[in-house]
């Protein structure tokens, strides 16, 4: 298996919340419901969903940043044992195919303020 591609973004965590306050329906353009909730049915913390955008952006890096990905296309969830994973879908598994990404490792996180990602793509 080789490198494909790899993305890298950082979302302010108060930026993104004021623009999820801002525009309370935006949640819904960028999140997957299974995204926005824990295990337990509790709404995802605003850092852990930071972190969560700045994946998204990771992965459309990652793929060369073709316009026309949907951000629901890009679903990050975490195993039992806490590691976080990337399935992806429609428009985003399309362009993935295209050039030949057969997996995916993703690393996310949030500290001082700041979320985190960083995506490989490996075919």
């Amino acid at each position: 298996m080789s490198i494909i591609g790899v993305g890298i973004d950082v979302a302010e965590i108060d930026r993104f919340r004021a623009s999820l306050e801002r525009t309370p329906a935006l949640a819904d353009r960028l999140f997957l419901r299974s995204e926005l909730l824990l295990p337990s049915g509790e709404r995802r913390g605003i850092a852990s969903l930071a972190a969560r955008f700045a994946a998204k952006e990771a992965v459309a890096k990652a793929l060369g940043a073709p316009a026309g990905l949907h951000w629901t296309d890009a679903e990050v969830w975490v195993e039992d044992s806490g590691r976080p994973r990337l399935r992806v879908t429609g428009t985003v598994a399309a362009r993935a195919a295209e050039l030949g990404v057969r997996s995916w490792h993703v690393s996310l996180s949030h500290d001082a303020g700041v979320a985190s990602a960083v995506v490989i793509a490996e075919g």
